[in-house]
């Protein structure tokens, strides 16, 4: 039996033009078609964080010192802090904290690897601003599931004190795209498919390896160490492999992390309305109890960037 809201995004997806045209056409109708308020009882402010434009969603209640780092996918070409604003807004409300969403540089104007370099700016920033590091998750959907990594693995190379949680939505970590499930789930996948994460990947890398440990975590020759990590994937995304890989990665290394693969859902369905979706509010509601049991805050209000 087919899941009905499933289907309803797939109708809508194959009108929107977000998944054909050029790389600035998918931008555009992603811009006219995801850009979304925050939920009602959650508040955002414009901020500053790494240099870069951020935005600082809140929920209604007090604030202790323990914050997420928010990472958009977009494929490292497209997505915004308007497009994820409602996504960021309800993993706030779910964990009870706030959570900060990174406007980093895109492909192809800005390739590889300007977005890892802007997340570790704005995590060393929220360091700079007194948050303590055990009190910081980081966290990201398909492209920024992969930052995610990427950048836990660029601040443990830094030697800088990790994060305390870490959470991957449908996370893009190997841009060779060459797993078997890019084959086997290509005729359920409505949203990604292999020609256009080719095409992302191309633009993005500008002629770096795709093995490349910052651009593709999966090939990293040492997992170990890291934060817990949580995986949320569907079921009907060709980046399933990519999300059970990388869990076997991480156990590998000895790593905590949490895979869960939801059946029958697709890419980062986290993204849509509960009521299309009974299982995004389920999915988020995991991810807010995984953050907030791992972090450990404390009630001074967390130092907020600048506007």
């Amino acid at each position: 039996m087919s899941h009905q809201g499933v289907e309803a995004i797939s109708a809508f997806l194959a009108e929107s033009g977000m998944t054909t045209g050029s790389i600035l056409e998918q931008r555009a109708a992603m811009a006219e078609v995801a850009a979304t308020p925050p939920p009602d009882g959650v508040v955002a402010e414009p901020v500053t964080l790494g240099g870069r434009n951020a935005e600082w969603l809140s929920a209604e209640g007090p604030e202790g010192d323990a914050v997420i780092l928010y990472l958009h996918g977009g494929g490292y070409c497209m997505g915004s802090l308007d497009t994820h604003r409602s996504l960021a807004g309800r993993i706030a409300v779910a964990a009870g904290c706030p959570v900060v969403t990174l406007d980093y540089r895109l492909g192809p104007e800005h390739p590889f690897p300007a977005a890892v370099t802007d997340a570790t700016a704005a995590y060393a920033d929220l360091l700079s601003l007194g948050t303590r590091s055990e009190c910081i998750a980081i966290a990201g959907d398909s492209a920024g599931g992969g930052l995610t990594m990427a950048a836990l693995l660029a601040i443990r190379a830094a030697g800088s004190p990790l994060p305390g949680a870490a959470v991957c939505l449908s996370p893009w970590v190997d841009l060779t795209q060459t797993s078997p499930s890019y084959e086997q789930k290509a005729d359920v996948d409505p949203m990604v498919s292999k020609a256009g994460l080719d095409v992302m990947a191309e633009a993005y890398l500008a002629g770096t390896d795709p093995r490349t440990e910052l651009a593709s975590p999966l090939f990293a020759h040492d997992l170990g160490g890291l934060p817990p990590v949580l995986i949320e994937v569907g079921e009907r995304e060709v980046l399933l492999d990519d999300a059970t890989r990388l869990a076997e990665g991480l156990r590998a290394a000895a790593g905590s992390v949490t895979l869960t693969v939801w059946p029958e859902l697709i890419h980062v369905f986290q993204a849509f309305p509960g009521t299309l979706v009974p299982e995004a509010d389920r999915s988020i509601a995991a991810v807010g109890s995984f953050i907030s049991t791992r972090l450990r805050p404390s009630d001074t209000p967390v130092g907020r960037p600048g506007s």
